[in-house]
């Protein structure tokens, strides 16, 4: 019997990484899969007539092992992957898909679902148990359990194809971050640079036996890179290197993956009635519809173009007066805006860093969740890790009680993928009485610690620790009976309000105070800094919100409509970004073909999202203004009526509970200066 088949015997029922071996995945996936396809072939089989329990609720906790295993094996794979792991993702993915639908598409166990579905109204349920029995009952009929042979056959070719597209894409992704490296030999081509980025550059060449410094595509050495590098042509390069990921006709090219996860997509959805993908996504969605979508996106972009049309006149303006600049390029952007917020609010990432130790920053992360929800975290030493930069953590409650494990993986490395996330390697869920509790990780790409320093952060890194840690204080506070209906599993376009609003604590004075003390000295970050923070946080926001939205209508592009005409991604792109283009266009680079949040993630047809919970994110945190950032009360209905009740009932209805209206929209203009 494999490890990854039974039950872990391990403190806090923990996963074990290292006994781990990969050799180990694929036979357990058999197994798991053979195992949970008997709890189903229990429940149809059932000599009983159809009730919430014997169905609903048999369904809702079967194939536990299996899930486990696969948010083990599937984090890693975005973590700590390597050529072999993904080989086995490549084998095991298209089996996922098979079982999942195997299920959807069983007309017996359709049959029964229905039954119950039928009586709901006389049956007495409270609201989660309501809540998933509608659940239920849509994620079969609207994946295709009413549809004739020949369309659930068609239905089962495409989710097998996308499932093993998705995991192509997003191993060329990967890779073409891995191979690119701007090898720098020459000392004057370093002017501008910060001294930690230099240091870390200068790391990396040592750890590959070469001179000089080395400076890749990962976040915390591309970033630094094309906003202080003084170089030109350099910055030029490494933002062309960055933009032509999987757009450069080799191995890894992903155009032709674009254009076939479009059309099955765009299939599919035809296959199960739908208009497109966009309507069938969206019908499970706060905004229901591409029309709204639209509608919401365009009428923010009306509010915010005027005021970033003036944004990007300011800054071509400064970049000519400061270096005779005519025309403003995409490696340009950063680098002078940087420049210009320097001399504006005589502030820069340089200055903030000192203050923002990356052990600080998080411990006062923790510390604010102990003073809204009453929460402890106590680094613990006795639990596996899958790589020893990661840290772990007990989080108890007010009664000493476990709430969560959390796992904490900040650093890059060659086997992690770009970015931040949050997800969980166990879910929280209450079966035979007992409250099963969560266990929750965090993963960043931040600048490792050097010789001579710690991680220290930019702000923008700051504010991206606090929105990961949203998501988690949201798996962690998960208080729900139904796995599926925990933590984060909410409609799409509501999980941003827990990330986003805890980026707000980041502004006030009363939270850097506990956490913003420069690393050398340990004095607190100087109240006049915290002032500038302030002032410049809506420094460009026209600009930052077209941005966001021209992401989210090339998204809807891709989904909200037939995509069999497109031919060249490059066209379709620039007929999409049309509106909101404010640079010329870079023929070497495109968007789409490293746009994992819609192409691999599971934002398709929801980039919007972020948008829309900037919305509930400006007016639940005018709520906490209102009653101080730290009011007990206002924290207190903000967890029990949104962080612990997960998707058990509709957001808008847990939001109206915790805020006592709906969001009013014109709160975020006035927090962004767009009114």
């Amino acid at each position: 019997m494999s490890i990854l088949t039974s039950t872990f015997l391990t403190k806090h029922n923990t996963a074990p990484f290292s006994q781990i071996k990969l050799d180990d995945y694929q036979p357990a996936f058999i197994e798991n899969i053979a195992a949970a396809k008997a709890e189903i072939d229990a429940i149809i089989n059932n000599p009983a007539a159809p009730t919430f329990e014997n169905t609903i609720e048999a369904m809702e906790f079967s194939g536990n092992a299996l899930d486990r295993l696969s948010s083990i094996f599937f984090n890693l794979n975005s973590a700590e992957t390597c050529e072999e792991m993904q080989k086995i993702a490549q084998e095991v993915t298209p089996l996922l898909t098979e079982f999942s639908n195997d299920i959807t598409l069983n007309e017996d166990l359709f049959k029964r679902i229905k039954a119950v579905y039928e009586q709901k109204d006389g049956l007495n349920l409270f609201a989660e148990q309501a809540t998933l029995l509608d659940k239920k009952f849509k994620s079969f009929s609207r994946n295709g359990a009413l549809l004739s042979e020949d369309k659930k056959l068609k239905l089962r070719e495409i989710d097998t194809e996308l499932a093993k597209l998705k995991l192509t894409y997003g191993e060329n992704v990967l890779a073409e971050t891995n191979n690119y490296q701007l090898h720098i030999t020459q000392e004057s081509d370093l002017k501008g640079l910060p001294e930690g980025t230099i240091e870390a550059a200068h790391s990396l060449a040592k750890s590959l036996e070469k001179e000089g410094w080395i400076f890749t595509l990962d976040h915390p050495s591309y970033i630094p890179f094309v906003t202080y590098s003084d170089n030109r042509e350099l910055r030029k390069k490494m933002a062309i290197a960055f933009g032509a990921r999987a757009f450069q006709n080799n191995e890894f090219d992903n155009q032709e993956i674009v254009l076939k996860i479009a059309k099955l997509r765009f299939d599919r959805a035809q296959v199960l009635g739908y208009a497109t993908h966009a309507h069938f996504v969206l019908e499970e969605r706060m905004a229901e519809n591409p029309e709204k979508v639209k509608t919401f996106s365009n009428d923010l972009l009306a509010k915010a173009k005027p005021a970033a049309q003036k944004e990007f006149a300011e800054l071509t303006a400064f970049a000519k007066k400061l270096d005779g600049i005519d025309q403003l390029e995409k490696w340009d952007g950063a680098y002078y805006s940087e420049k210009l917020k320097q001399q504006l609010f005589n502030l820069d990432d340089e200055t903030l860093k000192p203050y923002f130790q990356l052990e600080k920053v998080l411990n006062g992360a923790i510390t604010i969740a102990g003073k809204l929800f009453g929460l402890t975290f106590t680094e613990i030493f006795d639990i596996d890790t899958y790589h020893e930069e990661v840290k772990t953590y007990e989080v108890k409650d007010e009664d000493n009680q476990l709430i969560a494990i959390f796992y904490a993986d900040f650093f890059p490395r060659k086997g992690k993928r770009n970015g931040a996330w949050m997800t969980s390697f166990k879910s929280q869920y209450i079966k035979d009485s007992k409250n099963e509790r969560p266990h929750i990780s965090n993963v960043c790409n931040f600048t490792k610690p050097t010789e001579t320093k710690p991680s220290l952060l930019t702000f923008n890194e700051v504010t991206t620790l606090f929105h990961e840690f949203g998501h988690g204080l949201h798996g962690m506070l998960a208080n729900t009976t139904y796995p599926s209906l925990s933590g984060t599993s909410v409609y799409w376009d509501f999980v941003e309000l827990p990330s986003q609003i805890m980026e707000n604590w980041c502004y006030e004075s009363e939270a850097l105070a506990l956490f913003a003390y420069h690393y050398q000295t340990d004095e607190m970050i100087p109240m006049e800094l915290v002032q500038k923070i302030k002032e410049s946080a809506s420094f460009q926001e026209g600009m930052a919100t077209m941005r966001q939205l021209s992401f989210g209508l090339l998204d809807m592009g891709w989904h909200g409509q037939d995509p069999s005409n497109i031919k060249d991604i490059k066209t379709f792109e620039t007929e999409q970004f049309s509106a909101t283009q404010l640079y010329p266009e870079v023929k070497e680079n495109a968007m789409s073909t490293a746009f994992s949040h819609i192409f691999q993630g599971g934002y398709s047809s929801g980039y919007y999202s972020y948008k829309w919970a900037e919305v509930l994110d400006a007016d639940a945190f005018a709520y906490f203004q209102e009653k101080g950032i730290f009011n007990k009360e206002v924290a207190t209905k903000f967890k029990e009526n949104v962080l612990s009740k997960g998707g058990t009932e509709h957001p808008m209805v847990l939001y109206k509970r915790f805020r006592g209206q709906e969001p009013k929209p014109d709160t975020l203009l006035k927090r962004a200066g767009l009114i």
